[in-house]
This record gives structure tokens, C-alpha cells and sequence, in this order.
């Protein structure tokens, strides 16, 4: 271990392995507000976009666990190295890509495999270049690029797609893979161990169990959690999202039971059991996975209010959730700096209990009166929160293990991470459509104005959700319908109010995951990483 980084100055390796972060986490949020577009471009529909979304991000959580053993295998910075490269192939495929075949090859395939390679070794990396004292600020400012590119990425793609072509984005991505391979030689890296092996059977369960866990996650909006929605698939009576989740529940379980088997044996686990005993490392895993469920509801509630409900252009919606990334910034670098002493435990308790006052604060301010700029608060306060968080939690895992694990740690927190944000968006969306379509039939049958033939005929056809419609898109689809006059506006009215109450239940439920990862935080150490005073609990 070197006690600073000696073969490049810290503020080269951050740019370099921040930069890392920012890639990985580009893609998703520039898609997001560019689907539509893109799915035009390339002859598919937006189904088949989100098709691409969900496979990219099962493809990076199914292969996190595999990408960190084979860094360890590999050495980390030619496994940076390497997955830059196949991510580079996969970015300049995307940005040529002429239908979504290809565009699934570039995209949700080659540059998932990349990410699975790359983010366990930024992981591993940060230990190899900074002493345990500096870890704290370092993994904060290399979260926080990953956040920052969170909340940019809806201002950047939509301007580049409003003023020229969303391939851009991904041909920018190619020009920032060449520049971090160019300086990559100069960061310092551990050696790879010739001792390692592969465990392959632990591999293929960890990818079988984790992939039907995922895959059931963000297939739940479309199909329903346990009851099939209507004219969706159903196994045995039910939806085939329950099965996935019990099936892939038992094939984890099954993985565990084959690393105990392999590690009693003498062999080299994928994960060894015993780290998953580690209370240390089991507290900022758990945080990593509540913090990314929490940010993945906000990013999933807050765009669909300015974008649709306030409707606001892409680049409008970007530009309300930049203090977010300011605040992030600023909590996630000033906090290691200004306070290296800190309590880890009372500093994420402060995060969790910023991140809470502003989600409040969006349940309250969430009125028929309200504009854009009832977000910017909230927004500070839930970006200190995630900043808090940030300055700490990478720091908690890695010092919980020897150095040598870092590489099993990064896949391991990177698996965390990816199943939050996969559930918090599966779970928020799913809570969101399921108040509206409440709201909107309630309405439609309960309001006089509706005639009984449009309220039978609208209780038929949104059984299996109710759209989240903007005001115009709304009456362009009533128009299209046949329903005019009172009755349209009746409609519109009853639209617009429940569109607020699924809004106000989305935020609500994300403040009630936000309490409960509280409870969690006892599992945190109290010491300072890399510090040998123990500071005192309140």
C-alpha cells in the first residue's frame, strides 16, 4: 500500500477515476430524457428502448460480483483498462447504431460488460493510491461524480439531442475513454494475485440469481408485483414477477451454500462467506443499497413532476435538479476535508435526516399552485444528504476488509448499488401508477360530469394503469377518443389532481424508506476511518 499517490499527483487520480464514475453513469440519465428520439432514430419504439435500458442494467448488477474477482485476477488498472476498451467499443457502436439490434449489441451488452469491469476496480483503485486517513474524501468526490452525472445528465442530453443528435453523448463517450487510457499508466496499482481463481460455478449461480431478482424488479411496473395485470403473462394465476423473485431468491441461496462449500474446502470463493459476517462491511452495504433506492425514487418522482405535470423541456428539468449536484459536491468533498474527525454514524444519520426534510418538503410543496421553484430547496437538502453519504460509506466498506479484498468489496458494493436503484425505480414507479389509476377511476366514477357509458368504458381500458399524462397529451388523446366538451374537461380536472395525490404517495413512500434505513445505521462504525481517536456518540 502506498501512502500517497506517488506515481501521479491525487488530484490526476481522482480526475481520472472521478471521470470513471461520471462515465458509468451517464448513459442511463442521458437516455432517459432521450428515449423518444432515439427510438425514432432507430426504427423501434419506446418499449424497445426501455428494453435496452433494462438489459444494461441487468448486465452491470449480474456481473459486478464476477468483474471484481477478475480484477483482483487481473490486476485492477489493466482491468479499468480493458473494460474501458470494450466500453469504448460499445459507445462508438451505440453512437453508429442504425436499428436497436445493434443498438443492444453497443449499448446494453459491450458497455455493460465494461462498467462490470470497470466500477469494482475504481473501487479497488482509490485503496491502492490513497492511505486509509484521505480514503474517506476520496471515494466522496468519486461518488459524487457518479451523482453529479445523475443530475447533468437530463440537462446535457437534452440540450445535445434538442441542437443536434443524441449519438453525440456516446462519441463524447469515446473521446473520454481515450483520455483516461492515456494517463491510466501513471496510477498506482496493486499487483494482481496469481493465487486467485475463478470460481465458475459461483459465478454463473451469482449471475443466474441476481439476474432473475433484477430482471423480476423492473419488469414488476409492466406485469404487477404478485397478481398479473390485466392481458399481462401470468404463471400459475400469477404474475411471473413473483416466481422470478422466489427463483432467483433460492439460486442466491444456493450461491451462498457454494461459497461456504467452496471455502471449506480450501478453495477461492467468489465472495468469501465470512465477509458478509463483517458488521462493518454489512452496514455500508446496506446503506449503499438504501441510499441508491432513496435517489432512485427522487430522480423517478421529481423529473415526472417538472417535465410532465409543470411541463418544462428537458433542459429546464436539468437545470432545476443541478443544486442537487452542487450541494453533493460540495457535502461529499467538504465534509472529509473540514472534518476528518467525524463520527462515520452521526454523519450518515445527518444525510439520511437532510435527505428526509427535503423529501417532505416535495410531499408539501406539491399543490396545483406550484412552480419549478418549489424544488430548489429540497433539492439542496437532498444533495447534502447524498453528499454526506458519499463522503463516507466507500470509505466504511473498504476499511472494514484487508486491502487485498477490495476488489470482492467493489463488486459488492457496486451489486448494492445497482439493486437499489433498480427497486427504488421499480418500487416508486409501481406506487406512483397504482395511486394514479386509483385516483382517476375514483374521480371518473364519483364526478357527475363523467356520463356512466365513458366512466364503464375508461374503468375497462386503464385497469391496467393509467398512463402519467401531461395536461396537452391528455386532451390530444381524449380528442382522438371522441370525448369533448364538459366531459373532456371534467377529465383533465380529475387527471391533473391525481397526478399530484401519485406524486405526494411517491414522495411519501421514499421519505418512509429514508426513516427506515435509520435503523440500519447502527451497523456503522463510530471511529473516523483511517483515524485512531474514537469518536464519541451523542
Amino acid at each position: 500500500m502506498v501512502d500517497a499517490p506517488t506515481r501521479a499527483g491525487a488530484g490526476l487520480v481522482l480526475a481520472v477515476l472521478g471521470a470513471g464514475q461520471f462515465l458509468m453513469t451517464l448513459d442511463s440519465s442521458v437516455m432517459n430524457v432521450s428515449m423518444a428520439t432515439v427510438a425514432a432514430d432507430v426504427g423501434t419504439t419506446i418499449t424497445g428502448i426501455q428494453t435496452a435500458i433494462t438489459l444494461y442494467t441487468l448486465v452491470m448488477a449480474t456481473l459486478m460480483i464476477t468483474g471484481g474477482k477478475i480484477g483482483a485476477m487481473l490486476g485492477h488498472r489493466r482491468a479499468f483498462g480493458i473494460g474501458l476498451v470494450i466500453y469504448g467499443i460499445g459507445s462508438t457502436t451505440t453512437a453508429l447504431a442504425p436499428n436497436l439490434a445493434i443498438l443492444l449489441l453497443g449499448w446494453s451488452l459491450l458497455e455493460g460488460l465494461g462498467a462490470a469491469l470497470i466500477m469494482p476496480a475504481i473501487v479497488s483503485l482509490v485503496a491502492s493510491n490513497f492511505p486509509s486517513e484521505r480514503r474517506a474524501g476520496a471515494y466522496g468526490l468519486v461518488a459524487a461524480a457518479g451523482a453529479a452525472a445523475v443530475a447533468v445528465g437530463p440537462l446535457l442530453g437534452g440540450a445535445v439531442t434538442t441542437f443536434a443528435s443524441w449519438r453525440y453523448v456516446f462519441a463524447g463517450e469515446v473521446v473520454l475513454v481515450v483520455m483516461i487510457l492515456a494517463v491510466l499508466r501513471r496510477i498506482e496499482d496493486a499487483p494482481a494475485s496469481s493465487a486467485v481463481r475463478l470460481d465458475i460455478v459461483g459465478s454463473a449461480l451469482s449471475v443466474l440469481g441476481l439476474g432473475m431478482v433484477v430482471f423480476g424488479v423492473l419488469r414488476s411496473s409492466e406485469w404487477g408485483w404478485v397478481r398479473s395485470k390485466p392481458n399481462g403473462p401470468q404463471v400459475f394465476g400469477l404474475s411471473p414477477v413473483v416466481w422470478l423473485l422466489m427463483g432467483g431468491l433460492v439460486v442466491l441461496y444456493g450461491f451462498m451454500r457454494w461459497q461456504i462449500r467452496v471455502a471449506a474446502k480450501g478453495g477461492e470463493p467468489l465472495v468469501r462467506p465470512g465477509m458478509l459476517r463483517n458488521r462493518q462491511l454489512a452496514g455500508g452495504l446496506t446503506m449503499f443499497f438504501a441510499q441508491f433506492l432513496i435517489q432512485a425514487g427522487v430522480f423517478f418522482s421529481v423529473p415526472l413532476f417538472l417535465s410532465v405535470v409543470l411541463e418544462l423541456s428537458a433542459m429546464e428539468t436539468g437545470l432545476r435538479i443541478l443544486p442537487l449536484s452542487a450541494a453533493l459536491v460540495l457535502a461529499a468533498a467538504g465534509i472529509p476535508k473540514f472534518v476528518p474527525d467525524a463520527n462515520p454514524r452521526r454523519v450518515v444519520r445527518v444525510g439520511l435526516a437532510s435527505m428526509i426534510v427535503g423529501i417532505v418538503m416535495l410531499v408539501a410543496g406539491v399543490d396545483p399552485a406550484a412552480d419549478a421553484s418549489v424544488v430548489m430547496v429540497p433539492m439542496l437538502f437532498m444533495g447534502f444528504g447524498l453528499g454526506a453519504l458519499s463522503s463516507q460509506l466507500g470509505a466504511i466498506t473498504v476499511s472494514s476488509v484487508a486491502d487485498s479484498e477490495s476488489a470482492e468489496v467493489g463488486g459488492l458494493q457496486n451489486t448494492a448499488t445497482n439493486l437499489g436503484a433498480s427497486l427504488g425505480t421499480a418500487l416508486i414507479g409501481s406506487i406512483l401508477i397504482a395511486t394514479l389509476t386509483g385516483s382517476v377511476l375514483a374521480g371518473i366514477e364519483d364526478n357527475p360530469a363523467v356520463p356512466a357509458s365513458v366512466a364503464e368504458r375508461a374503468s375497462t381500458e386503464l385497469a391496467d394503469g393509467v398512463p402519467f399524462l401531461s395536461t396537452p397529451q391528455l386532451q390530444d388523446a381524449l380528442t382522438s377518443a371522441g370525448v369533448t366538451g364538459q366531459t373532456a374537461d371534467a377529465v383533465v380536472e380529475i387527471n391533473a389532481d391525481a397526478r399530484l395525490d401519485a406524486l405526494r404517495v411517491a414522495f411519501a413512500v421514499t421519505a418512509l424508506l429514508a426513516i427506515t434505513a435509520l435503523f440500519a445505521t447502527g451497523l456503522l462504525p463510530r471511529r473516523a476511518i483511517g483515524r485512531t481517536r474514537a469518536a464519541s456518540e451523542p
